[in-house]
């Protein structure tokens, strides 16, 4: 038994035929037919029952085809991971990135990464930072973005930039003509935040209790863009990373804090123990390079 004969064994049980599955493999169904008849002697179970022209998994079947699909993904992942050691630039890598982040940073940097290394293959993944470090202790991922500092030995973080956030108000705010604030501007008022989970929302809390500004407890968004949503119709304030503010809605005003004004540090994290650590240190070079278009 190879793994070409268990891939002999997932085609036919996908296609339920024969000579579909032959083809795919790109093999003779007679040989396709051979090979599934060894894997069943090997085996010493029947693998398909076979009625006429429709071939169906049999009970005992169903349970080895997918251990077969667990043993295809390994041994592919084993030869990626082999590609990647042998040439880094050109293996697939898996980067987590957090929601608040993820759709204004990603479209900057995707691309001229892939114009600049075009064998390497991106799998993107966006979830809440949480998530995301459990992931990659986990191996899931390979990399994340993430807002630095993180805790824990075991991962190793490169600062790429940091990242100022502005006030959002309503054009009818009080504020809403102003060229810039500070913290002191928004005493008596309430700051809309993103629901648990965020990491905006922790360092919005940050920022909350060093200036002593209370959270609105009318409303939890789910989502940045929920939340400037509801700025916009005048139902509060809160703060906005600067990349989230290049395009305004209607009846929104992005002000920027005076120094020193709230920020956010970004930075590529990674296993400490990765055996592609320069490689991952390459990739967070370009991410600051190609942050502003560069």
């Amino acid at each position: 038994m190879n793994i070409r004969d268990l891939q002999y064994l997932v085609a036919v049980a996908e296609l339920q035929h024969f000579g579909r599955a032959a083809e795919r493999c790109h093999v003779s169904q007679p040989t396709l037919s051979m090979q599934i008849r060894k894997l069943e002697d090997y085996l010493g179970v029947p693998l398909f029952e076979r009625a006429g022209r429709k071939v169906l998994v049999s009970s005992a079947g169903e349970q080895i085809v997918e251990r077969a699909r667990a043993l295809i993904r390994d041994y592919e992942e084993l030869q990626s991971v082999a590609r990647r050691l042998k040439d880094p630039a050109a293996g697939q890598y898996r980067l987590g990135v957090f929601p608040t982040l993820a759709p204004y940073f990603l479209p900057r940097i995707v691309p001229a990464i892939h114009a600049e290394l075009p064998r390497l293959r991106l799998i993107l993944l966006e979830e809440k930072t949480e998530l995301l470090l459990s992931r990659l202790r986990r191996g899931q991922i390979d990399m994340a973005l993430l807002a630095l500092p993180v805790a824990g030995d075991d991962l190793h973080g490169m600062r790429l930039f940091d990242e100022p956030f502005c006030l959002a108000v309503s054009d009818r705010h009080r504020l809403a003509g102003r060229a810039s604030v500070s913290a002191s501007d928004l005493d008596d008022e309430s700051l809309l935040l993103l629901d648990d989970g965020h990491c905006l929302r922790d360092q919005a809390l940050e920022f909350c209790k060093n200036n002593a500004i209370g959270e609105s407890r009318e409303f939890r968004a789910t989502s940045l863009e929920t939340l400037i949503q509801m700025v916009a119709t005048d139902m509060g304030i809160t703060l906005v990373p600067e990349m989230a503010t290049r395009e305004a809605p209607r009846h929104l005003r992005f002000i920027p804090f005076s120094e020193p004004g709230p920020h956010r540090t970004i930075g590529l994290v990674w296993r400490r123990k990765a055996s592609q650590h320069a490689f991952f240190e390459q990739i967070g070079t370009l991410m600051c390079r190609f942050r502003d278009g560069a």
